[in-house]
């Protein structure tokens, strides 16, 4: 019987990926370090929702991938920039694909939400009537 190696940590690619980007957080940090170099307080303010204390922690792991560089200037009030490395550019087409897919799904749940408001409630009511689901809309509108 052969030996198996465990020298990787990761069943597959897609784990590795989504070890680096996945969360809540990381793809939007990302997604925002495209347009270029950003300051902290300037990335706590276009990741709206995020804690000041969560988006340290997504910052120091995107920095310890490789994938973000963290630049502090010597001075009084302390001045750090969050920028993508070349490792972290690599990274733009999946976060503008993963944008066109999210404009996509928000599109879809707008147009239930809208097919769903201009059905009668009497029928809305009715289980043979009711809305489709998004992935029923997904299918249908490819």
């Amino acid at each position: 019987m052969k030996a198996r190696d465990y020298t990787f940590r990761y069943g597959c690619s897609v784990e590795a990926t989504l070890d680096v980007i996945g969360g809540r957080w990381k793809g939007v940090i990302l997604f925002h370090l495209l347009d270029g170099t950003k300051r902290f307080n300037e990335l706590q303010r276009l990741v709206r929702g995020c804690t000041q204390r969560m988006l340290t922690l997504q910052l120091r792991e995107l920095e310890r991938d490789g994938v973000v560089n963290r630049t502090v200037y010597p001075q009084v009030p302390p001045k750090v920039e969050y920028s993508l490395t070349e490792f972290g550019h690599s990274l733009e087409p999946i976060l503008l694909l993963m944008r066109e897919w999210g404009d996509r799904y928000i599109h879809l749940l707008t147009q239930d939400r809208v097919s769903s408001e201009n059905t009668p409630t009497s029928d809305r009511d009715d289980p043979k009537n009711s809305s489709k689901d998004v992935r029923t809309l997904a299918t249908t509108n490819q």
